[in-house]
């Protein structure tokens, strides 16, 4: 079993034989490690899920190697001593060999696609709301005030733009009208993102099934499908809202169990989005006369 580090430039790594005895303790830079790991015989290759870590990992399955990704706060307790990246290494190789570890499934790079737009969109998103933010911050300060709601927040501004205000100087009505034209660029980056979704939707067997689901839309399938992949590597149907984070957060002990609110671990991204989804579903199911409306209004 082969333990690797992964580091920008260089790396670490540690192998060991079938007794766990290390045999290799090496540092070297990517490059060399992909030539070194090449010209090995079939193997496990272990390494934390970080960044390249999923390019790397389909790299060396490739080449008849076994992956196993772990996530790091699963690594963490297996570093002996003090923290330096040959320890690192070690403690990957360690973790990988427990037979109840739990393992991350290789991401192909069709998820890693839809995983990178979805994190462009949420960037976008966060600018637009900072830009929002600002513009009615600055036309508060000259007292002008606008509603709350981001749809008429942008007819009343166009509105005011195009009428003129006494309580605006020229300086700060170019300088609001050069935050509206860069609103606009950005509503327009977002919804040629929402465009490419709804196209992966169409073309996506997953993702076209999870549509179908009431009240799933584009961006929840399309996020489920590059976090998920293969929901055959959960064992049931449930233990998807565990990973998620949706269930409860248990502290139970002395025979007592406790539980608490939802333990929120996992994807927070995705979390996120499906609890706006169902928050937004709720008002309209809960009303309908079908099996899920009755339980809803119980």
């Amino acid at each position: 079993m082969l333990g690797v580090d992964l580091g920008k430039n260089s790396c670490s790594i540690v192998g060991v034989d079938a007794a766990g005895a290390v045999v290799v303790r090496r540092t070297m830079r990517r490059q060399t490690l992909i030539d070194y790991v090449t010209k090995l015989p079939a193997c496990v290759v272990a390494m934390e899920a970080c960044c390249g870590a999923h390019q790397l990992g389909r790299l060396f399955m490739a080449q008849g190697h076994q992956i196993r990704l772990m996530s790091p706060e699963y690594v963490r307790p297996y570093i002996k001593a003090q923290k330096n990246d040959d320890r690192d290494a070690e403690g990957i190789a360690e973790a990988a060999s427990r037979l109840t570890m739990r393992f991350v499934e290789l991401k192909s790079q069709e998820q890693l696609d839809i995983q990178t737009l979805h994190r462009v969109r949420s960037r976008l998103v966060a600018e637009r709301t900072n830009l929002l933010n600002q513009l009615r911050a600055i036309l508060l300060e000259r007292g002008v005030i606008f509603p709350a709601g981001r749809r008429r927040f942008e007819l009343d501004l166009d509105c005011m733009l195009s009428e003129g205000n006494e309580s605006l100087s020229a300086r700060m009505r170019q300088l609001i009208c050069e935050l509206r034209a860069e609103w606009k660029e950005l509503d327009a980056k977002i919804g040629a993102l929402n465009d490419e979704f709804v196209q992966l939707a169409r073309n996506d067997a997953a993702t076209h099934r999870l549509t179908s689901i009431p009240d799933i839309g584009v961006l929840n399938a399309t996020a489920l499908v590059a976090a998920v992949g293969n929901a055959s590597s959960f064992a049931k149907a449930r233990d998807l809202g565990s990973w998620l984070g949706l269930v409860p957060r248990q502290y139970s002990t002395g025979g007592k169990p406790r539980l608490l609110g939802i333990s929120k671990r996992g994807n927070t991204y995705l979390r996120t989005l499906l609890i706006h989804g169902a928050r937004a579903a709720l008002p309209s199911l809960s009303k309908s006369d079908t099996p899920m409306g009755r339980w809803l209004r119980q």
